[in-house]
């Protein structure tokens, strides 16, 4: 099929090799691929209360996206902001018919592959221990718990161990430029439940959970290291 992909601002300005693993399962899956130009999803504005402004960026990308065959968004978090808030955003204006229908056709990227495709094992190896952090908007809001673990589970030598507790990273976006304390309070709390599990690798679908993440690791001298699930997916 075509796939569009969405592309987040800050994996297209900092974490590009994550767009790029995505591009390269989906082309190695037999799909054309199509990577629109794309500004922010209108998250942060929308999060903050700034819905008028929010309306500014996400009425251009709902313009793009919406004549779309299927939407695979490389973020849980902007996922749930495209396919559960837009239509809540948009309700009353005139792109409220775009951001209904659109919604539907809006996965994020292991959803995609595990329930619109069909697909689990795409034949890679990881020969490390992993523990899975669970975004907070790809758990609540899109409702994504299995398919990346039935993904990893396909992965020749990763052994996955959970953490004790599924609690936030602390990042929460604008929420961390705003309550930066609580913020890595809540972030310590998360690499301390990594760091029992022995694993190597912090694994998430969310590159930004990752970022937070890995900049109090790096902080504080940690041994564990993040690597989003796409990565481990892509062919060498």
């Amino acid at each position: 099929m075509n796939v569009t992909m969405f592309i987040p601002c800050f994996i297209d300005l900092l974490y590009p090799q994550v767009g790029i693993s995505m591009v390269r399962i989906l082309e190695r899956l037999g799909h054309k691929v199509d990577c629109p130009e794309l500004a922010c999803c209108g998250q942060p504005a929308f999060n903050t209360g700034y819905w008028h402004e929010s309306r500014e960026v996400a009425g251009r990308v709902i313009e793009q996206l919406h004549d779309a065959e299927v939407v695979v968004i490389a973020s849980g978090s902007c996922g749930a902001m495209i396919k559960v808030f837009y239509p809540e955003l948009f309700a009353g204006t005139k792109h409220e018919r775009m951001a209904q229908e659109l919604a539907p056709k809006c996965y994020e990227f292991s959803q995609f592959l595990v329930d619109k495709l069909g697909v689990t094992d795409l034949g890679v190896s990881f020969p490390h221990t992993v523990t899975y952090h669970d975004g907070c908007h790809s758990l609540r809001e899109m409702h994504i718990q299995e398919a990346p673990r039935q993904l990893m589970a396909k992965v020749r030598g990763l052994q996955l161990i959970e953490m004790s507790q599924t609690v936030c990273c602390g990042f929460g976006g604008t929420f961390s430029a705003k309550f930066p304390a609580i913020s890595t309070a809540m972030g310590d709390v998360k690499c301390s439940l990594a760091e029992e599990t022995h694993a190597d690798y912090i694994v998430s679908s969310d590159s930004s959970c990752l970022m937070h993440l890995q900049g109090l690791i790096d902080k504080q001298g940690r041994s564990l290291k993040t690597i989003h699930l796409a990565e481990i997916l892509a062919p060498s």
